[in-house]
């Protein structure tokens, strides 16, 4: 099976990962996805560190690190990251709350935290280090209707395109739907694709409010919706960073860094632009080796 779809933890965790026509799309037990059709000008792979529902995570496993290492797979890392949101839907445009400013202030406070400095220890094969540097761009809002079921990783970046036909070459789009997850078993997932002959990385995030299966209960500040999206962010820009084409660090069993701690909490804030957030932790080969971390590998910078 080819890299992009391989990920043999999302059928653990009660996804499947169906390609067609070289793209993946996530078949979930009720309402999948639809399928698009192919446009040369962009090409995606597969879906990638899928964050599992809270009992979806129960359900596959329990528990955080686990006994086998990451190993590296010979594909490039991020040096350092540009970022640039998008929030795709009609209702973005007039929305009052704390979810658009509030990933805007994660983002640009991200940069050089000692929770990026979780991901630095892995390289490539020159020796060079995942870095902790993050260069943030202020939100940008799509008016376009977003898909009311789980959308497919082509149609996520067919998204991206539409807003980016020109875009910067390795850069993140992390795309933020205003549409619940329904009965999709996930939360949010990261990708990597092509646009005009381009590559990026890119992610895909549900609108989390008033969800209890992605919500990480946080009794910091900001919207419980907020604080969701913190977290699974937090997640998928750890994997982009250390997996950015999903053929550098992961497990034998296919889990990437953040996988290995999804749903797994130190009990202490992480402090990103001046803001306490309830985020999971990334997995550490070192600190598995040293018998170290909240869980045994599971290091969240505090």
């Amino acid at each position: 099976m080819r890299r992009g779809a391989r990920k043999g933890r999302t059928l653990r965790l009660g996804l499947a990962l169906v390609a067609a026509g070289g793209l993946a799309a996530a078949a979930l037990p009720t309402g999948a996805a639809s399928a698009e059709a192919a446009d040369p000008h962009v090409v995606s792979g597969g879906m990638s560190g899928v964050v599992p529902a809270r009992d979806v995570h129960a359900a596959g496993r329990g528990g955080g690190g686990g006994t086998s290492l990451l190993s590296y797979h010979n594909g490039p890392i991020m040096l350092s990251s540009v970022v640039q949101p998008i929030f795709w839907g009609t209702s973005w445009q007039s929305y009052k709350g704390d979810e658009i400013t509030g990933m805007d202030g994660f983002y640009g406070g991200l940069g050089g935290t000692s929770y990026m400095g979780t991901n630095t220890e892995y390289t490539d094969g020159n020796g060079n280090r995942v870095g902790s540097g993050v260069s943030a761009h202020a939100s940008v809002i799509d008016n376009k209707a977003a898909p009311k079921s789980a959308p497919s990783t082509s149609a996520v970046l067919a998204e991206v395109a539409s807003v980016y036909p020109t875009p910067a070459p390795n850069a993140y789009y992390p795309v933020y739907s205003d549409q619940p997850r329904g009965s999709a078993g996930y939360c949010a997932w990261h990708s990597t694709g092509t646009v005009n002959g381009v590559r990026v990385q890119f992610g895909f995030f549900f609108k989390l409010d008033g969800d209890g299966g992605c919500d990480p209960q946080s009794t910091y500040g900001g919207s419980e919706g907020l604080q969701a999206l913190a977290n699974v962010s937090g997640h998928e820009i750890s994997e982009m960073v250390t997996d950015p084409q999903l053929n550098a660090w992961y497990d034998r069993r296919g889990y990437e860094n953040a996988d290995k701690c999804a749903w797994t909490f130190s009990g202490k804030s992480v402090v990103i632009g001046g803001t306490n957030w309830k985020i999971q932790g990334n997995f550490s080969n070192n600190a598995y080796n040293a018998n170290t971390g909240y869980v045994r590998g599971c290091i969240d910078g505090t």
